[in-house]
């Protein structure tokens, strides 16, 4: 998977939708139904930072690949919602990334 920059845009987009999960599903919880706030402030800045390094590892791979503007479009909404980037990577990426 990190042999192409393909597969890199893959595992970091995997990552990202892991950590805002987390963030939604966890953290969030945490800090206001268990008054526990030091899950957002460790979860939430890791997510962030992999938010954007999503968003530069999508603006690469776009470039680099030569995918059509609707392609990088699609990247870039399916990055806001819960599982968007697992959607976007099942239905849009990893088919061309199949061997």
């Amino acid at each position: 998977m990190m042999n192409s920059a393909l597969g890199r845009f893959r595992l970091i987009s995997i990552i990202e939708g892991v950590s805002t999960i987390l963030l939604f599903l966890v953290a969030i919880p945490m800090k206001y139904a268990l008054d526990i706030p030091m899950a957002v402030k460790i979860v939430g800045p890791l997510h962030g930072l992999l938010f954007l390094m999503y968003l530069v590892m999508l603006v690469s791979t776009w470039a680099s690949q030569q995918w059509p503007l609707r392609m990088f479009i699609m990247g870039l909404f399916a990055a806001v919602p819960p599982f968007g980037t697992f959607l976007y990577d099942h239905f849009m990426v990893k088919p061309l990334d199949s061997p």
